[in-house]
């Protein structure tokens, strides 16, 4: 059983930043592919970006909206995957959901990810 907690998001102007974070309970977090998802108001969840399992950094993978503008990472030390969020838009505003799934592969489907977290809203003014 694996327990995920977001914390970091917030209200940001566009053109900002911010950095998400997902907390992991349990021993074998390493041995787990990470992914952040999100959820906008009238909308269905969509894929952000995910993490290969590692032992140390693990291959990333990321939506085409948001390539080039989101980072994701993974301190396997501390159980904690992150989501680094730059040049932010009034379009990237939704709940984003951190998801854990015991996958060898990077996958961009939530059916492939078995644990979920709460959630966190971002909110991108203009």
């Amino acid at each position: 059983q694996v327990q995920l907690v977001e914390s970091g998001g917030g209200l940001v102007q566009a053109g900002g930043s911010l950095r998400l974070s997902c907390a992991a309970s349990g021993r074998t977090f390493s041995t787990y592919t990470m992914g952040w998802f999100r959820q906008a108001p009238g909308k269905e969840r969509e894929f952000v970006a995910t993490i290969t399992w590692s032992w140390s950094v693990g291959n990333t993978y990321y939506a085409d909206s948001v390539k080039g503008r989101f980072t994701i990472s993974r301190d396997n030390a501390k159980n904690t995957v992150y989501l680094q969020m730059s040049s932010l838009k009034p379009e990237d505003t939704a709940v984003y959901y951190c998801s854990a799934g015991r996958i060898s592969f990077y996958s961009p489907h939530s059916n492939d990810y078995e644990y979920w977290g709460q959630g966190t809203q971002v909110t991108v003014s203009s």
